[in-house]
């Protein structure tokens, strides 16, 4: 691996967007972040696959810090949001570099429900592995939820939820998926504080999501 992507691994490590922002370790203020990073790769024409594949690498490497406790999600939310400002520029050029682009997630917090950190970094990490995701926000109806589903032709929708009051709007979306006849078109992910494995499937869902890194790797299992 070159050193410029070297340094964007190192620097999604340490969840520095940009130049001005302080990173995990002390002394890195000033420093190019995740952003100028690919932008310099970018103007040095290196892929935009080789890009894509620094950030996916790093966020593994993220993944491994929080299972052992050396991370937690302030810091996996601070790297997940630099793999985030980056894709917005690196996206063009991995559709114009004829780059597969993978399928379309739609995500969103349930009708009721204001919580969103969870799903923000599932959405960011999505992104970095090179979905095409569609966030919606919190506090998402099951009617908005099927249109985008219709209209994006996604292939998986994730749903979260932090209250307990919340989480039967579950049900009500799985429920007007197979109203429209496009339940057996899309994987369902479920994840939040309140759920559990028993829930998902009581409800009809495809997969109980514990953390973030967990509804990537069900991702791409359910491929």
């Amino acid at each position: 691996m070159s050193e410029i992507l070297e340094n964007i691994k190192t620097m999604v490590i340490q969840g520095k967007p940009t130049q001005e922002d302080e990173g995990y370790d002390d002394g890195l203020i000033g420093k190019p972040g995740v952003v100028e990073l690919t932008e310099s790769a970018l103007e040095d024409s290196i892929p935009p696959k080789e890009i894509l594949d620094a950030f996916s690498d790093a966020m593994e490497e993220v993944g491994r810090k929080y299972d052992e406790q050396e991370y937690f999600i302030p810091d996996m939310l601070a790297s997940a949001e630099a793999v985030g400002s980056a894709m917005e520029i690196l996206e063009p050029y991995l559709l114009q570099a004829g780059t597969e682009m993978k399928e379309v997630f739609v995500i969103a917090t349930v009708k009721g429900d204001l919580h969103d950190i969870g799903k923000n970094i599932v959405s960011l990490m999505l992104k970095g592995a090179g979905y095409r995701v569609r966030d919606l926000g919190s506090d998402v109806g099951a009617d908005s939820i099927c249109d985008t589903v219709e209209q994006e032709d996604a292939s998986f929708i994730g749903l979260s939820a932090l209250l307990t009051s919340t989480m039967q709007e579950m049900s009500v979306i799985i429920q007007e998926l197979e109203s429209r006849g496009i339940r057996k078109k899309v994987k369902v992910l479920v994840g939040g504080a309140p759920l559990s494995a028993e829930f998902a499937e009581k409800i009809g869902a495809d997969a109980y999501c514990e953390d973030a890194f967990e509804a990537l790797k069900t991702t791409e299992e359910l491929r």
